[in-house]
């Protein structure tokens, strides 16, 4: 069952007049891994025990998009996306701040004073201990301790989440992604990575070597390691098993990049060309390479296929 709808309010202007008093958690959440949920579930908890709001507050586009564009990492999630698993934590609404100069150029006592007080009515904070706030960065969890002296709110600071002797953070989640491995992604975010796309119009390559193929159009969040991998689709309501490519297709020439699905157990559905495209990425298989023919491609899909189906077994023998 999904998560019920809670009100996003996507700036300050679209904030109740007489909202809160509030507990928040701050901060980017890309990815809302294990780390991120604790300290969100701290805000709940502590919400729901003294009858207030508990509010998730974060930013968009990410910070780095403005300040330092060049080294902007690829998001985990998107935000239409993250917006989703913040309503599977428990909070009573989200606020996504635009990141703009205004944003940016705030002392971290204005934001404390402007946002933090007069707007959102704070009574509680929840942080990472590593937060940071305001024009470059120059308030930590400390000046929030102080300032909620002044304006009349608590701090709890939580230390780093360890999974599987791991220390769990955004970063550390994109490196796994970005390696391929998203086995460990998977125990860090504490669910399977997946992405949301839409149907491409294939260049006829899949077709050729194993049907049905489904193409996504372009992705501009991250993307697994190029290579081969074990994976579940969800389109026009149904779930299939597949495996998934992603990468240049080197056997082809001149093909290019494509992220190119072959499903294992389909049944005909009607799939639009606009039909929203949840992708889920259970295992890696193998890198990509070149083969000698595509005969010699052919043959080694039905045996990346035939690992897939063996995988979908085991894991049904564990249900």
């Amino acid at each position: 069952m999904s998560a019920m709808p809670i009100p996003v309010y996507r700036s300050l202007a679209e904030i109740p007049k007489h909202f809160g008093p509030s507990v928040a958690a701050i901060g980017n959440f890309d990815g809302l891994h294990c780390g991120h949920r604790s300290i969100i579930g701290g805000a709940v908890e502590e919400a729901q025990r003294l009858g207030l709001t508990a509010l998730a507050v974060t930013f968009h586009p990410h910070p780095e998009h403005f300040l330092r564009p060049a080294v902007e990492p690829r998001v985990i999630a998107p935000m239409e996306d993250r917006i989703g698993l913040f309503a599977s934590t428990g909070v009573d609404a989200v606020l996504v701040l635009p990141f703009d100069a205004k944003l940016a150029y705030m002392t971290p006592l204005e934001f404390a004073y402007e946002i933090l007080a007069e707007r959102l009515r704070i009574r509680g904070l929840h942080e990472g201990h590593n937060f940071r706030f305001g024009y470059r960065a120059a308030g930590g969890v400390e000046e929030l301790v102080e300032f909620g002296k002044m304006f009349g709110w608590t701090v709890t600071v939580h230390s780093f989440v360890r999974v599987r002797n791991m220390e769990v953070s955004s970063s550390a989640v994109r490196d796994l992604i970005a390696a391929g491995d998203v086995r460990r992604a998977r125990w860090m975010l504490g669910r399977v990575f997946s992405i949301h796309s839409r149907q491409a119009r294939g260049r006829g390559v899949g077709s050729k070597q194993l049907v049905p193929t489904i193409n996504l159009a372009p992705y501009y969040g991250l993307l697994p390691g190029y290579g081969v991998y074990i994976t579940r689709i969800h389109v026009a309501g149904r779930t299939f098993e597949a495996v998934t490519n992603i990468g240049d297709r080197p056997t082809f020439q001149g093909v290019g990049f494509g992220v190119e699905t072959h499903i294992l157990n389909y049944d005909p559905v009607e799939i639009g060309e606009h039909a929203p495209i949840e992708l889920e990425f259970l295992a890696r298989l193998r890198e990509e390479k070149m083969w000698p023919s595509p005969e010699a491609l052919r043959e080694q899909i039905h045996s990346d296929m035939a690992h897939a189906r063996r995988y979908f077994r085991l894991l049904a023998l564990k249900r």
